[in-house]
């Protein structure tokens, strides 16, 4: 798959979800966090393209993490919140949502 073709899948994959929908693949290790200064669908080409050492960097400066439990225990209390997500198997991409304004 080109890098063209592949920009397209994960374009038509990404989509908004709510915490309450992400849980499950919480509890199965396979979220995530992106950090709003990278854009998600770099990463999820990245992943998907076996690109080590660019996501290596990403984990070392922690511009992509796994939820931490102050983040859980944040996001548990509000069930709603909205994130952007991209499913790259086996993970689950998020990023938070900015606030909108008003």
């Amino acid at each position: 798959m080109s890098n063209e073709e592949l920009r397209k899948q994960l374009t038509e994959n990404l989509d908004e979800a709510e915490w309450e929908w992400l849980i499950p693949h919480v509890k199965r290790d396979a979220v995530i966090v992106v950090a709003k200064e990278l854009d998600l669908l770099d990463v999820g080409e990245a992943i998907a393209s076996d690109k080590v050492s660019e996501v290596q960097v990403w984990i070392e400066e922690a511009f992509i993490t796994k939820p931490s439990n102050e983040q859980m225990g944040e996001w548990n209390n509000q069930r709603e919140k909205r994130f952007n997500a991209l499913i790259v198997e086996p993970y689950v991409l998020i990023q938070e949502k900015m606030a909108e304004a008003s």
